[in-house]
């Protein structure tokens, strides 16, 4: 691959890299969500705090286990380390999550 600084800005920009790179982070969890109700409980409360700090997510999982990255709601924009504690803090005070992993941040579009 070229080196970053041999691209034009154009081309950085294109591509997500350099100065343009979009940073975001992973995590899971364990649902113990006894029906249907605690578990739309769960993902409208998840919801709520994604959209209220401009951020988006992806993810899937069961009624179980759910796995989550999440980034900036802006198109060059980057999630931070506040968007991960307040992510943190929320998980930790759900009664019905367990087994909570979040992740340091990470690119992307070009992580593993």
């Amino acid at each position: 691959m070229q080196n970053e600084k041999n691209r034009s800005k154009r081309l950085r920009k294109k591509l997500f890299v350099g100065e343009f790179a979009v940073q975001g982070f992973a995590f899971s969890c364990t649902i113990d969500a006894s029906d249907e109700t605690a578990l739309n409980a769960f993902f409208n409360g998840l919801l709520d705090l994604v959209e209220s700090r401009n951020l988006q997510i992806g993810g899937g999982g069961n009624q179980e286990n759910f796995e989550g990255y999440i980034s900036s709601g802006d198109r060059y924009g980057s999630a931070t380390e506040d968007d991960k504690k307040a992510l943190e803090e929320w998980l930790a005070a759900q009664t019905n999550v367990s087994n909570t992993v979040v992740e340091g941040l990470s690119d992307a579009y070009y992580s593993e």
